[in-house]
Order: C-alpha cells, then structure tokens, then sequence
C-alpha cells in the first residue's frame, strides 16, 4: 500500500486535527511498522463515541498497516476520582471496557491491552515521568490538567497535576508513534512533542479525533456537559441501549429545524451512520422517501428545510438500533461480559 493511501485512511475522519501531517508522512517513509494508541479512564458505561466510533477508527489504522494499544488508564481514574476511587471497582470496568469494545466489532485479537497500573509497576516509568516533569513548568502542568475533563480551577491535589506528566511519557514508555486520542486529550499531546527531542529525539504525531456533541447540544452547554459523556445518561446513547431507549433519548435531544452547528442527531449520522451505511433512506411524513447517499445531502436536505428533525429523528432511531443490536447480543449471550456490565451498571459513576 503507498504511502498516500496509508496517510488518507490514518486521517480520515473522525480525525479532526494532525500535529503534523508532514511528520506523519516521515514517519510513514522511514519506519517499516507504526503503533497508534489511545488511552481510557476506565470508569461508566460505553457510548457510541468510545465504542462504536473508536472501532470505526480502529478498523481504520489496520487498514493502514497501523498497530493499535488500548490503554486502559485505571491509575488515572483513580487519580480522578472515578468510580468513587474505588481501584477494585475501577478495574472491573476496565475488564468490562474490553468485552465492550469486542461487542463493537474491535478484534482484540490485533490489539494490545496495556493496563496503567501495570507500568506504573516499573521504577524506570517513574523515573522518566521525573525526567518530563522537570522539563515543565507548574503553570503548564495546571493547565494541561484540563485533560481530566475538569476547569483549571478545580485543579486542587497535586496528583491532578501528576496526571499529565503521566499522560505525556505514556508514549514514550509503550512505543507509540501516533498518540490518536480525543480532541480534549491535545493539551498533553503537544506535551509529549515538545519535550521529545529532549527525552529521545523521536518524533510523536497527535492525530485527534471528534469528540461526540451530547445529545442536549453542544452550542448550549459548557465544556464539561457539551461532548457525550459516560456520566451524563441522557447525553448519552450507551452500547447496550434498547431501541425504546434509543427512542426515547433522540426523542429529546437537540434537533432545531434548518440548524446544522451543534445538532447531535446531524452528528451521529456524520461520524457514525455514514462510516457504516453508504446510504439510506428516510422516510417523511406526506413526502417521497427521500435517498441520502453522502453526510453532504443529508446536511444540504436538512439545511434547506427538505428533512423534518421529526422524520430525521425516526430514521435515526431504527438505524442505531440496527447498529447496536450486535452489541447488546453480545452482552446477553456471554455470561462473564453481562456479570461485568451489571457491576458496572449498577455502580455510583463519579465525575
């Protein structure tokens, strides 16, 4: 496969961002094999972004000739004080985070699951997380902990401000060329560039990719509630939902007629519908069907009035639920990923 094909399927979307393309190219013309990661707090149940849209993005990569690590953050989520802090609980999540993305259509078979705690076992880990916190200064620190998904302000512990110091040498540590994480993750992505040439010289590309708007609005809402949120329910359509709760959630979501920025029906359909059907067709009330073959008609037809948000709405609805009917089976079948969704489930997510 050249080069260009290589470079196109690596940064089609749902990448948003390439820090920078002219050193993902280098990268591509002078290493033989190239490894991507990304990381998770392992805290709350997956949604369509963290599962169906990172198995879009995964599958991606391999077309690419790309190696994939799945790291499972669960010493960051304690740091963040998910799942109450509680490591036990945190882990299981993670154990769930994996029969969860092999639901989604993740082979994990290609993949290569690293837990956090399991480096933070190695002295030489720490050293080096040293090495690139004396390499930054505490205003950058603070600053870069926005990643935790919290306000500058909130930056209250000085394990919040060890998280990023975490973050930016987990690269470094596992051997990942491409840091491919969400756009909330840049802080400590450019980070990781910027202290390179000093820790080895290597070069590191951040290729991020769309966050998901939350199902009230993202032009609405502030930072922390805009993107769809594990811990937010009704932001949110989990993996597992069932089509009435499917309905019931879009039902309610932010759809104003003609109105294109900050709609998240428009958003799912873009990222997702689209990466996995080339068309479909929707049904309108006292109208033709109308055929969309590309998220450009769609949002043109939208745009000018020619789709209802209630027509949309429905046909949203019946596609998810065909989406994710492979994963919630999955779940129902296989005892040992129901048990761990059901502890999950039924645990206090904290933000």
């Amino acid at each position: 496969m050249d080069i260009e094909t290589r470079l196109n399927l690596i940064t089609r979307s749902p990448i948003e961002e390439v820090v920078t393309v002219e050193d993902l190219r280098k990268l591509l013309e002078t290493k033989a094999k190239i490894t991507a990661y990304d990381g998770f707090e392992t805290s709350g149940l997956i949604h369509i972004g963290s599962g169906i849209l990172r198995a879009i993005k995964i599958n991606d990569l391999f077309e690419a000739n790309v190696n994939f690590i799945l790291l499972l953050a669960d010493w960051y989520a304690w740091i963040n004080n998910k799942m109450g802090g509680n490591l036990e609980l945190i882990r299981k999540t993670g154990e769930y985070f994996i029969e969860g993305w092999k639901a989604c259509g993740i082979d994990m078979k290609r993949i290569k699951v690293l837990w956090a705690s399991d480096l933070a076992k190695d002295p030489e880990y720490w050293k080096n997380v040293i090495n690139v916190s004396k390499l930054t200064t505490i205003q950058r620190a603070i600053r870069a902990g926005t990643i935790m998904g919290r306000e500058e302000a909130e930056m209250q512990y000085v394990a919040q401000v060890l998280y990023p110091m975490m973050q930016a040498y987990d690269p470094f540590y596992i051997g990942a060329d491409i840091m491919q994480l969400g756009m909330d993750q840049r802080k400590a992505m450019i980070l990781t560039r910027e202290v390179a040439p000093k820790i080895d010289g290597s070069i590191r590309v951040a290729a991020m990719h769309h966050l998901l708007i939350g199902l009230k609005g993202g032009e609405r809402m502030g930072p922390a509630e805009a993107k769809m949120s594990k811990s937010i329910a009704e932001s949110a359509i989990y993996i597992h939902d069932t089509k009435e709760q499917i309905e019931s959630k879009i039902n309610d979501a932010f759809c104003p007629p003609k109105i294109i920025e900050g709609n998240p029906i428009l958003e799912i359909w873009k990222y997702i519908i689209f990466r996995k059907f080339k068309s479909r067709s929707i049904k309108r009330q006292n109208k033709s069907d109308l055929e969309v073959r590309s998220y450009g008609e769609l949002e043109k037809a939208y745009r000018e009035g020619e789709l209802h948000p209630a027509d949309l709405k429905k046909e949203t609805i019946e596609v998810l639920d065909e989406i994710l009917n492979p994963a919630r089976t999955y779940f129902e079948k296989n005892k040992e990923a129901k048990k761990l969704y059901e502890i999950v489930k039924s645990a206090q997510v904290t933000r």
